[in-house]
């Protein structure tokens, strides 16, 4: 008879063994041990920070960072209210809030030490962005640079942030507070004796929610841009709390070591940067344009907490995260200093050694390697691991000879084989669940109750990782020798094994987030050591206890980044568009993120007695959270706290016929962002007509005759609606001149316009049939790279009369020589005018419930036939 090697005493029939099985209330017991466990260990290192410093206190903190300041700053700030890119809060109030408060600095600075040098800067330019030809005019930035008087250095360290905002937005923790923060970094600067080896330029931008135009400014035409060699980048998705690390580099590691070695809160992590550039996340920042505009590499740096604010008016200064100053500043300081003294400044290039892998351990500390590290550990862990569970295997047969050595490694096939199919069946029933919601018009029931996702999702994954290998145990607990410790390790080494082959995969794709299975394999091949070292030299493994311990790092660490997912990602699915499926992905985060831990830890489950019963409960409360998802308790949407999300415009619409006949209409354009379309049938559209969009509308005008503000909205369209009104009140019209009309060959026209609008413009270049646009002075890479008709560009003012002049170059048949050739269509949009809505206008936008949010504005829509 075969010996376990975890344990000394053989198995005498299957009676003894099931009598060795603990109470079933114990596992009730087990399970609370691991959500205590989360709730005192996760919660409380994900919710640090330190103690705020104040300005009484500063002469006991020299160089330190005071969060006190920074406070009364944003306090300042967010008095002035929106600060859209070209209006006279953002262009005049703002700029003058940075003038004065950098003049404060400079006052008080070590003029001895330093020189600190601030310009204001308006920049004109053009660029292809999110499928756009983009141009701009007179957008502003207000630039500092410090020096150190004794050291002479052109290679320098950027530093940018925005205090622009999106409409209707104070715009505090987007990004207010990163502007406070970068205030306070330069006073400190400025007024130490600290070594500062390169000049760093402090850029507060005022245009980044304009399509990070200000960015492009900077590092287009700024005389310092191209002095530049690396960059720390602030931005917000939130309201504040620790921000992360989701981005470095490209391709220079020593970024995220300087970030390591200075920041005192890490939170970090490679595998934000890969779903941020997979396009993951509905957002982007200026990291994009500096790395693509100016080949400049950096890190990328943002606050996520309650993301449900995000570009609403709810992103205020009562709602930010008191920690946030403190916390943000001591990593930005230091972090600042270190680059800033970092001899690699000096020639960036020689250090580009590719990505980097990067990850916080629950706050506690930091880890950084290269990616070529990372394939060497990532291998090295997963072979070690498999050597150590076919040792495992042995031990459990040895006393036996070969025979009992083959008929373990049978039994371990057949085990390996069922826990494969469970893994499988656990993922493809969990995504079905998330099917089934979005299907039936339930989906993002967790929105704001978070404890939604357990009961749907995590709830599936447990009972079905449970059952199946319960069934198994019962079904061969009479037919089998091998004890019920040996026949719970053998299923966690199969689980390894599907671990290990998941972080194999993962490495040859070259996916750095194949670190995450690795962390798994390794704690769980320690274990596997620490029990065949106890087996070999006390007789007996202690299996239970030996394992449990070596889990509860990996358990700490899987939970906190499955809780930090969730809380980032989870408020970004009321705004990732109504052709998203939130359920689906949040299904698949949970599934990713759980199976590194469950698959570990829920086979120990099997020790109780009535397992089958116990795991029947998580399926029995699935099937409750969904019935509670039909209930008003599953209902997603809070007033102020999680709204559903609106584009409303209210539009008029002008379209001149080839025919020279005019068709004129007005009314409501709402534009949802999310998956619940159905909302608002009972209220806003209750008793109205919502016009949909069908093919014959949108074949008859550019993207359907909407005026689309994004390239996000022509995906979005078929979800939109219009509601027929009176028609807007509009403090300009649109003035459109055709300055000329040429051949400029026998095949070729050229059209010139000259153009007066809002300060916000987008323009629509569709050639019609047997016509082709070949040139234009909009920025050409739609041209070049033979993008599909329409065209859509948008162009920004501010603070300027000058009209906007372009031109369009086409190509037509020689026959064609009267036209027409092509549809252009001008929409103006007015983002921050709410004086001028209409009193029709406002009644509309009261019938919204309270639990919605409109970003609303109105806007013009003009078409022709030329």
């Amino acid at each position: 008879m075969a010996f376990s090697a975890f344990d000394i005493t053989p198995e005498k029939d299957a009676g003894e063994s099931r009598e060795k099985k603990w109470p079933w209330y114990g596992a009730p017991i087990y399970a609370a041990i691991c959500f205590a466990l989360f709730y005192v260990s996760v919660l409380p290192s994900f919710y640090s920070y330190p103690d705020m410093l104040y300005q009484r206190d500063e002469a006991q903190h020299p160089d330190e960072f005071i969060g006190e300041r920074s406070m009364k700053q944003l306090a300042e700030y967010a008095a002035i209210g929106n600060k859209m890119s070209g209006s006279i809060a953002n262009e005049v109030h703002t700029v003058n809030f940075l003038l004065r408060e950098l003049q404060k600095i400079v006052d008080e600075s070590r003029s001895d030490l330093y020189d600190i040098e601030v310009e204001k800067q308006y920049s004109s330019g053009s660029l292809f962005l999110f499928g756009s030809a983009m141009s701009y005019s007179n957008v502003s930035n207000v630039v500092v640079k410090i020096s150190q008087k004794s050291q002479q250095n052109d290679n320098y360290l950027l530093v940018n942030s925005h205090y622009d905002s999106e409409v209707g937005t104070p715009a505090v923790s987007d990004d207010g507070v990163m502007v406070v923060i970068m205030l306070e970094a330069l006073r400190v600067i400025s007024r130490s004796e600290k070594p500062l080896a390169h000049p760093v330029v402090f850029l507060f931008n005022g245009a980044e929610e304009a399509c990070m135009l200000g960015s492009h400014g900077f590092i287009t035409q700024h005389r310092w841009a191209k002095n530049c060699k690396a960059l720390v980048n602030l931005d917000s998705a939130g309201a504040g709390g620790r921000e992360i690390l989701f981005q470095t580099g490209p391709n220079h590691p020593w970024l995220a070591k300087y970030y390591h070695q200075s920041a005192a809160h890490p939170f970090a992590n490679s595998m934000a940067e890969e779903l941020f550039q997979n396009n993951f996340i509905p957002s982007d920042t200026d990291f994009r344009i500096f790395r693509d505009y100016g080949s400049v590499p950096g890190l990328d740096m943002a606050h996520a907490l309650n993301g449900y604010v995000y570009h609403t008016k709810y992103d205020n200064f009562k709602n930010i995260e008191r920690g946030t100053y403190q916390s943000t500043g001591e990593n930005v300081l230091p972090l600042v200093w270190a680059l800033a003294n970092a001899p690699e400044l000096d020639d960036t290039a020689a250090h580009e050694e590719g990505h980097t892998v990067f990850y916080d351990f629950v706050g506690w500390f930091m880890l950084t390697y290269t990616e070529s590290v990372s394939i060497a550990i990532n291998v090295t862990v997963c072979v070690l691991s498999l050597l150590c569970i076919g040792i495992s295997l042995y031990l459990m047969s040895v006393d036996d000879g070969a025979d009992a050595l083959k008929a373990i490694f049978v039994r371990f096939g057949i085990i390996f084989l069922v826990q494969l199919g469970t893994v499988l069946a656990a993922c493809g029933l969990t995504i079905l669940v998330a099917v089934f919601m979005q299907a039936v018009g339930l989906s993002e029931s967790w929105y704001y109750g978070h404890w939604m996702i357990f009961g749907l999702y995590f709830c599936t994954l447990f009972f079905v990782l449970g059952l199946l290998p319960a069934i198994y145990i019962g079904w061969t607990k009479r037919r089998t020798n091998m004890k019920l410790d040996q026949t719970i390790s053998c299923f966690m080494h199969a689980h390894c094994i599907v671990m290990i082959v998941l972080c194999i995969i993962m490495t040859s794709m070259a996916i750095r987030s194949g670190y995450f299975p690795m962390i798994g394999v390794f704690f769980y091949t320690i274990s596997v050591v620490l029990q065949i070292t106890l087996k070999l030299s006390l007789k007996k493994s202690y299996f239970v206890t030996s394992h449990l311990l070596c889990q509860v790092l990996p358990f700490i660490y899987y939970t906190y980044m499955c809780y930090a997912i969730l809380i980032v990602f989870v408020p970004m699915q009321g705004r990732d568009g109504p052709d998203s499926s939130p359920d689906v992905l949040v299904s698949v985060f949970i599934i990713y993120m759980t199976m590194h831990f469950a698959g570990f830890l829920i086979p120990i489950m099997h020790k109780f007695r009535k397992p089958k019963i116990i795991f029947s409960i998580f399926g029995a409360l699935t099937i409750i959270f969904i019935i509670i998802a039909t209930t008003s308790a599953g209902f997603p949407f809070v007033k102020e706290l999680a709204a559903q999300r609106y584009y409303v415009l209210h539009t008029s619409r002008t379209f001149h016929n080839a025919d020279n006949t005019v068709k004129q209409d007005s009314g409501f354009y709402i534009q949802p962002v999310d998956t619940r379309l159905g909302e608002l049938d009972d209220s806003t559209f209750k008793n109205r007509e919502p016009i949909s969009w069908t093919d014959a509308t949108c074949a008859a005008e550019p993207f359907c005759g909407l005026p689309i503000y994004s390239g996000r909205w022509i995906d979005w369209k078929d979800s939109a609606r219009w509601i027929y009104s009176t028609a807007p009140q509009l403090p300009m019209n649109i003035e459109l001149t055709q300055v000329s009309k040429a051949s400029v060959a026998a095949n070729k026209i050229r059209y010139e316009f000259s153009l007066r609008a809002s300060d916000r413009v987008m323009i629509y270049v569709d050639p019609l049939a047997e016509v082709k646009v070949t040139d234009w002075s909009f920025d050409k890479t739609p041209l070049d790279e033979a993008h599909t008709p329409p065209y859509l560009m948008y162009h920004i003012y501010s603070l300027t009369d000058e009209p906007f002049d372009f031109w369009v170059e086409l190509e037509h048949e020689e026959s064609n020589t009267q036209g027409p050739y092509f549809k252009l269509v001008v929409s103006e949009h007015f983002l921050y005018h709410k004086e001028h809505y209409t009193e029709d206008f406002r009644t509309f936008l009261d019938t919204f419930p309270d639990w919605t949010y409109t970003t609303d504005w109105f806007s013009s829509l003009e078409s022709w036939v030329l």
